[in-house]
């Protein structure tokens, strides 16, 4: 089983994404476990600061080095981490080859920033590797991390359904996913190439892969550089 703990400033964003589809499927087949830590319960004095202004002046505020140091200190108290990861803007880029590469941890933890990020301190010292997800910013890491469990726990075995979809993914082998159809076989007489209805394995499986690299050179030629 994989577990997936998200340090979060408004958990109530990753609540419903996390709790439906193939990741409830992952979870309730015991495969999965995803823990949403509320930060806030880790807030310093009565009003349960966790951020402040940031030192030198400037716009935004910055997550405080002292409860997300409580925080990620109880819970590596509680676990063996693979690895302490802060969803940043500055990480290196989240790829199909990272996604596969995390599905085979025990436990990893993703630190969610908010407003202009956290104090550098708790990157210094305490985190051991940063992701993005883009070259953009969003408001904060929870749908970084909605993505980052999604990408990872359907490649868990066992998750889906078929087995092998996920390795006919976009992407698995540098390679964007071939062209779908489903029926009709016939809509506005637009029509499903012949060879997808003919029932030859072996002609499907190189209509496929031929129609993936067309596609690939064609939309994302990058990928095979």
């Amino acid at each position: 089983m994989l577990q997936i703990d998200i340090i979060s400033a408004v958990p109530e964003l990753l609540e419903s994404p996390l709790n439906h589809s193939i990741i409830q499927r992952a979870k309730d087949k015991g495969l999965l476990e995803i823990n949403i830590v509320d930060l806030r319960s880790y807030g310093i004095g009565k009003h349960s600061q966790i951020d402040d202004y940031q030192y030198g002046g400037g716009a935004g505020m910055v997550l405080m080095v002292e409860p997300l140091y409580n925080c990620i200190t109880e819970l590596k108290s509680k676990n063996d981490y693979d690895e302490i990861i802060y969803l940043s803007p500055d990480g290196k880029t989240f790829d199909q080859k990272q996604a596969n590469r995390m599905s085979l941890m025990s436990k990893f933890l993703l630190i969610c920033g908010h407003y202009k990020g956290i104090d550098q301190r708790i990157r210094d010292h305490l985190v051991t590797a940063e992701i993005s997800v883009g070259d953009f910013v969003i408001s904060g890491g929870e749908p970084a991390a909605i993505i980052v469990a999604d990408a990872v726990g359907r490649l868990i075995p066992g998750v889906l359904n078929d087995g092998t979809s996920a390795l006919t993914d976009s992407f698995q082998d540098n390679l964007l996913a071939p062209e779908v159809y489903t029926r009709p076989s016939s809509f506005n007489d637009w029509e499903v190439p012949p060879v997808l209805l003919s029932g030859h394995d072996a002609n499907i499986d190189a209509w496929r892969q031929k129609n993936a690299l067309e596609r690939t050179e064609k939309l994302r030629p990058d990928l095979l550089g």
